[in-house]
């Protein structure tokens, strides 16, 4: 862009207030001098050219750039003062070589009173200010045909805020009922009538997260689902995933261990969050990458990819990826980041095996990751116990067992030291992402288990093992684990745990204690070291719940067909 801007140019961000104060008033009691001269010569907002009047300057910038000085003004509802910091606010943006949108300038951008101060010395369309049309007001019949856009445009964007603003209110609903939901459950008001009754008369959720409008689709997600998207808008889930080394150094050394499979291809990145995987494909050799989120922090994500000067590889696109239309008709790649408790927690996986019979090439396309493998094996940690789950019965002399009621029905998400697995892991599911249907994230397996511990069972420990092959024939044997994968495979290998013989991650394990209260009499000393161990452990979806996970594990001992049984709910 053309230098627009003499040395003489003030720099506003070291201005005070008073400074800007005097400079207004100094402006004001001159402008009557300037407006009565013969000529005026307006800088263009956007570049180094000059136009006689500010309005044909206004409409140049908005013809060209897309700058609708105007319509943010009207739209931010901006008096006198408040127009000239808009002026000033983009005047110094670009002056700092940054891109400036109308419909990303913010009221809280132009909060600063040093933005008073002007960046431009003598700023004509500063003095013209009150030459310009009045919000709403019509246009002068000699500049009428060039304001007509301006209308239409602003028409259009309070109709654009109107439907944001039913959808921030249909959205507020279903966060209310979802809210509701879960008070009725946690105090056993779901199976009273007027619980169904309220939720049969609760408005339908509302489409979350498309780009362009669609009137006619009607977007029929239960209201958790909707709640599921609004959680991932904020930093502090993000940060904690960020911060998980061992979770994102995977993804990053794969992608970088492998620069000659991203070189040139197109990935899409289901999920993409603040955009990392994005980046890491885009600094690996991709020619195309395609960054779909349905959450709000697909704009943070958006200027991150800008601020790395990636913008030109990356194309940010919001939206479910069961309705978003991608730009491409195939895919080299897929990247996600989809795993979530006790492996299929939060049921994203289900979106990534979509997107991948829709868009991933057959026979050459590459699921990042491509296995993941799921282990149970018994637990014996009184200490826990006692500290999380007996110690509401002698609190400071009182029993609190009220505060236990529900909470051996949960899945309790915990890193356990290694010590307290009291029996051998075994893996009880190997899923190939490349291969795998929908239908096989439910399911019910047999595990079997030789108990080591002197301690009574206390319950049973999940967790997951995820791998990263270079290849899509490439397999990985069932009862491998990552350790053993990558010994064999080398140190280039990429693969990484979330059990407890190895550093924490933010996923830890899913614990599930047992309730030996409405288990028969006599169960906990059924169980001695040594004793060989079988059951089933099984995998459900709740009714009413798509995104959440029931977990039931049967157990005994082997050869007897007498067998303890309990489900726990994550959530």
């Amino acid at each position: 862009m053309a230098e627009a801007y003499p040395p003489s140019v003030s720099d506003g961000s070291s201005s005070d207030n008073s400074e800007a104060d005097n400079w207004l008033q100094g402006d004001q009691d001159d402008g009557d001098d300037f407006s009565e001269q013969e000529t005026v010569e307006v800088l263009s907002l956007m570049d180094d050219k000059v136009f006689d009047d500010a309005l044909a300057m206004i409409t140049y910038c908005k013809e060209k750039y897309g700058l609708d000085f105007l319509g943010v003004r009207d739209r931010l509802g901006l008096d006198f003062y408040g127009s000239i910091k808009l002026i000033n606010f983009i005047r110094q943006k670009v002056k700092d070589g940054k891109p400036v949108q109308s419909d990303e300038i913010k009221q809280s951008d132009l909060e600063d009173d040093s933005l008073l101060k002007p960046v431009l010395e003598e700023d004509a369309l500063i003095v013209c200010l009150d030459d310009l049309p009045a919000a709403g007001a019509a246009a002068p019949q000699e500049t009428k045909q060039k304001e007509t856009p301006v209308v239409d445009e602003l028409l259009q964007k309070n109709a654009q805020l109107q439907e944001e603003l039913e959808k921030l209110s249909q959205q507020f609903s279903n966060y209310r009922l979802a809210v509701q939901q879960t008070l009725d459950q946690r105090w056993g008001e779901d199976d009273k009538p007027e619980s169904s009754k309220a939720r049969a008369a609760a408005p339908a959720p509302a489409t979350n997260g498309t780009e362009k409008k669609e009137e006619e689709k009607k977007d029929d997600s239960p209201p958790e689902a909707t709640y599921y998207f609004e959680s991932y808008a904020h930093n502090d889930i993000h940060e904690t995933m960020l911060k998980d080394t061992i979770r994102t150094n995977a993804y990053r050394d794969f992608i970088y261990n492998n620069k000659a499979i991203f070189a040139g291809k197109t990935v899409l990145d289901i999920g993409c969050g603040t955009g990392i995987l994005s980046m890491f494909a885009a600094k690996a050799g991709a020619a195309k990458v395609l960054a779909v989120d349905n959450s709000a922090i697909i704009d943070k994500a958006r200027e991150n990819i800008f601020n790395n000067g990636l913008d030109n590889v990356i194309t940010c696109i919001r939206g479910k990826i069961e309705e978003v239309t991608l730009p491409v008709p195939t895919v080299d790649i897929i990247v996600s980041e989809w795993m979530g408790y006790c492996l299929l927690y939060e049921a994203m996986l289900p979106s990534v095996l979509y997107a991948r019979d829709k868009y991933l090439k057959p026979d050459t396309g590459l699921l990042v990751p491509s296995h993941t493998s799921m282990w149970i094996a018994p637990v014996a940690d009184e200490e826990y116990v006692t500290d999380n789950m007996t110690f509401w019965r002698d609190v400071y002399g009182f029993d609190m067992k009220a505060m236990q009621e529900g909470t051996y029905a949960n899945c309790r998400i915990e890193h356990l030291p290694s010590s307290t697995v009291a029996g051998t892991p075994q893996c009880f599911r190997m899923l190939d992402l490349h291969t795998c249907t929908k239908e096989d994230l439910v399911f019910n397996e047999k595990w079997t288990s030789t108990y080591t511990s002197k301690d009574k069972l206390d319950g049973f420990l999940v967790w997951f093992d995820t791998f990263f092959c270079e290849t899509r024939q490439e397999q990985v044997e069932k009862q491998l684990t990552w350790k053993q994968w990558m010994d064999i495979k080398g140190k280039e290998s990429v693969a990484f745990t979330t059990g407890p013989f190895d550093k924490e991650t933010h996923w830890r394990q899913g614990l599930m204690l047992i309730d030996y209260a409405k288990q028969p009499k006599g169960a906990e000393e059924k169980v001695k070291e040594g004793a060989k161990l079988e059951g089933e452990i099984e995998y459900a979806i709740p009714e009413g719940h798509h995104r959440g996970l029931n977990i039931k594990v049967t157990w005994g001992l082997e050869g007897q067909e007498e067998k303890q049984s309990q489900m726990w709910m994550c959530h």
